[in-house]
């Protein structure tokens, strides 16, 4: 019987070994059948003895076809259940590769363009409208309205959630909320630039929290990336023209609050069968239910009300689209950044964030006019180089951990 097909090089045609196109091979230990040079030997073991249905393109009979895959089908000796082994070629792999590389590019491509759209829309509601805590309420209130239609209409599928999953969700949303409103509340005081040049000093915090609090330990390349990300944060701070406590303060504790979010997720989410987009839309709609009252509490009605008149005086009917457009932005360009997690690995996620970060400072000195300082810039530049040299570091450490 056939205890076991291993694939090598073809040497001969599916014709010149079968007779007939099925047939019953006896006490036969060993069988070999050619092989469509894949990178990695296939073995098929069965305990029963197997008799082969059909075997197309084993040899690749004829030259000037072309064939994405390579069939091989048998039964067990009792035919009750149906062996099927496809073997991809080379070529289909190489298409496979080259059609996800495209979709990585297309997904960081859309992440960055709408960080950057997002964030120009909220400087221009906050230099009229300096309610933050309103803004980012606003914020996950639009993103959580859009997906409920979504659900509802059948754009996309509803997540299947229980218990369980919203008592491991709240940690999380908690801490969202309040590195969304603090960042809000730092763009609200100081430059959009200046905000993202603090902000690129998270892993430092991700560090100093995960070797605190959950007993890691990194290597020494980890250690000196925070050289640079600490002395580039401290000299673009201290050279900022416009430097404002409240928008400096706002922007370290969104760093760590967003590094406890990053660890909540990681630890309560394992094993949840819930996708990128998915999660985010219930992340937003849990973290809008936290922060509505401390919204009303801080800022509250009446102050929204005198403020909003006061910008559509100043500004007109296209203060609405401002709101409205910074509040879709600010939801999409975070879905496509969890939908992109769903794809590729948190180190290539790490490198794409410090991209996006330098177009974001970029597009607004640009668009604002930020007056920066040269010595600023270099600031900046240390601080982006760092978190770079942060995100390699890292790798061998996640590597050796495999």
């Amino acid at each position: 019987m056939i205890s076991s097909v291993r694939l090598r090089n073809p040497t001969f045609t599916s014709a010149q070994f079968f007779s007939t196109q099925k047939c019953s091979l006896g006490k036969v230990e060993y069988c070999s059948l050619p092989n469509i040079q894949y990178p990695k030997q296939s073995m098929l073991c069965f305990h029963k003895p197997l008799h082969i249905s059909s075997a197309e393109s084993f040899a690749l009979v004829a030259k000037t076809q072309k064939r994405d895959s390579t069939r091989c089908e048998a039964y067990e000796a009792d035919r009750s259940r149906r062996i099927e082994k496809i073997f991809d070629l080379p070529d289909q792999q190489a298409r496979k590769e080259t059609a996800q590389t495209l979709r990585i590019s297309v997904y960081f491509a859309t992440w960055w363009a709408l960080n950057v759209v997002f964030n120009i829309y909220n400087k221009k509601v906050l230099n009229v409208f300096p309610f933050p805590w309103l803004t980012s309420t606003l914020s996950l209130a639009t993103g959580s309205l859009m997906m409920l239609i979504s659900w509802a209409v059948g754009i996309a599928e509803a997540p299947k959630t229980d218990t369980d999953f919203w008592k491991t969700l709240f940690p999380v949303a908690v801490a969202h909320s309040i590195g969304h409103v603090a960042a809000t509340v730092s763009m609200a005081n100081v430059a959009v630039s200046f905000t993202h040049i603090i902000k690129s000093g998270e892993p430092a915090f991700s560090i100093l929290v995960s070797r605190l609090f959950l007993g890691e330990t990194f290597p020494t390349s980890v250690y000196l990336s925070l050289l640079p990300i600490i002395g580039g944060c401290a000299l673009a701070a201290v050279t900022e023209i416009n430097f404002n406590m409240i928008g400096f303060m706002g922007a370290m504790i969104s760093n760590l609050a967003f590094v406890f979010r990053n660890i909540f997720s990681k630890k309560g989410m394992k094993g949840k069968s819930v996708s990128g987009m998915n999660y985010y839309a219930c992340l937003s709609m849990l973290s809008l239910l936290i922060l509505i009252p401390f919204a009303i509490a801080v800022e509250g009605p009446q102050a929204w009300a005198a403020g909003w008149k006061t910008a559509l005086a100043q500004i007109g009917p296209n203060f609405v689209w401002w709101v409205a457009a910074q509040s879709i932005f600010y939801h999409l360009y975070n879905q496509v950044s969890y939908m992109s997690l769903d794809q590729i690995s948190p180190l290539t996620f790490s490198i794409g964030n410090t991209m996006k970060r330098i177009s974001v400072i970029v597009s607004s000195i640009i668009i604002f006019r930020t007056p920066i300082q040269p010595v600023n810039c270099l600031g900046a530049a240390i601080a982006i180089f760092g978190t770079f040299l942060y995100s390699q570091g890292n790798k061998g450490n996640k590597s050796s951990k495999k």
